[in-house]
């Protein structure tokens, strides 16, 4: 059993679970699931590292509560936080608390076997670089550094709009170099990128 081939499967809907487990089984993983939080964050200590599929809403323990929990074993358990119901302060949220990625329910088998594979990438890969993160953010103008950082915050377009009175459209366009600039294909990985950089968030 190794880092890259194991997967903590951490959702109380049997049902998930189950077809995650089957999925990911079929893709030569191991894959040991959980029902509840707190299980897995009591047993965490005598694992072996492996990615953490984790869901958000979970009775015992909130998925990020848990996250927040785990402190410096992230590095052992590259997490990927799956919700049903996602917004931009709880992704920002995740990834201050050490998650690598951030997917919406319902997923496609694709989708998350690419993000199995991404964050045990990850977890084997060395750090990422501050001066190259560094090097992107110095490309950006101050404009679009203000929107980086309202961003950053998890505020909505509309409101870094009227915090920087400018137009939604406007702010948009902003958004969209930003994340070309700072090579994110989304926010959760712009926040990541960024929270890298130790950049005040």
């Amino acid at each position: 059993m190794t880092a890259n081939s194991t997967v903590y499967v951490v959702d109380d809907d049997f049902g998930i679970r189950d077809s995650l487990t089957v999925l990911l089984k079929s893709y030569n993983f191991t894959v040991f699931a959980y029902g509840a939080g707190m299980e897995f964050l009591s047993a965490c200590d005598g694992l072996d590292a492996g990615c953490l599929l984790l869901d958000v809403r979970i009775p015992d323990i909130n998925g990020l509560d848990l996250l927040e929990k785990l402190g410096n074993r992230h590095n052992r358990f590259p997490a990927i936080i799956m919700t049903g119901h996602a917004d931009v302060p709880m992704a920002v949220r995740a990834m201050k608390a050490g998650a690598i990625d951030f997917v919406e329910k319902p997923f496609s088998d694709s989708d998350i076997v690419e993000c199995v594979n991404r964050a045990l990438a990850k977890c084997a890969a060395a750090p990422v670089n501050e001066v190259s993160v560094d090097s992107l953010i110095a490309d950006l103008t101050p404009r679009e550094k203000e929107v980086l950082d309202h961003l950053v915050l998890g505020k909505q377009n509309k409101v870094i709009a009227y915090d920087l009175g400018i137009s939604t459209r406007t702010v948009e366009i902003h958004r969209a170099q930003v994340m070309r600039k700072m090579r994110s294909r989304n926010v959760a990985e712009l926040v990541r990128t960024t929270l890298g950089a130790n950049l005040n968030a």
